[in-house]
């Protein structure tokens, strides 16, 4: 006799093994979404950041030649002046007095207290003659009257480094703290400009401590 081959049962799969329609791609397209969303967050809370404690100017005008020319792009820090006073040498910006809508730019001379004086073209401050290298050039007849400042509480003496082209604390007086927007960092334009701001300070003013 022939063996029957008897058919073999056929193979199922077992309901609990059945694979399910596969979501992840969805998941990951959605965490990828959300860190797009949070990248797009952290960046806009830095710029905010940024402006808070920052502000851009355009140098427009010669009062601060040699060492700042119409053109150049300033990055000023607003926080420095929330942490220490203004020192002498400093370059700030600062709403002008008479039309906060302006904004200038000069170079801290006096602080409150100093006397600050001019005889034959020299500046004197507190009755010691300062030696000035970052100035343009000497004063002409324009800037040789002989006159006294007193620089009184929370006020600076400001004046441009381009004495004979600065329409700066000679001639509007002193400026109180309230008007300065902040203190000159970095020359960020033209790239040929780039650097950081010199500092002056008040030993570089060749004056006794």
């Amino acid at each position: 006799m022939q063996d029957i081959q008897l058919n073999q049962p056929a193979q199922y799969t077992p309901v609990d093994a059945v694979v399910p329609v596969r979501a992840r791609p969805k998941l990951r397209r959605r965490r990828f979404i959300r860190e797009i969303i949070d990248t797009l967050v952290l960046i806009g809370a830095i710029y905010a950041l940024v402006n808070l404690t920052t502000a851009r100017f355009i140098v427009q005008g010669p009062s601060m030649m040699p060492n700042f020319e119409t053109g150049q792009f300033l990055i000023v820090s607003r926080i420095n002046y929330m942490l220490e006073d203004p020192d002498r040498g400093d370059i700030v910006v600062f709403h002008f007095p008479g039309d906060p809508t302006q904004d200038y730019i000069k170079r801290v001379i006096g602080l409150p207290g100093d006397t600050i004086e001019f005889s034959d073209g020299q500046l004197l401050l507190n009755g010691e003659l300062v030696d000035e290298p970052y100035i343009n050039e000497a004063c002409r007849s324009s800037c040789r009257n002989d006159r006294s400042w007193e620089v009184g509480p929370d006020q600076i003496f400001v004046m441009g480094d381009n004495r004979n082209r600065s329409s700066d604390s000679r001639s509007f007086g002193p400026v109180d703290k309230k008007f300065i927007v902040g203190k000159a960092l970095i020359r960020y334009w033209p790239p040929s400009d780039w650097g950081i701001v010199d500092h002056i300070g008040f030993s570089d003013f060749n004056l006794p401590e």
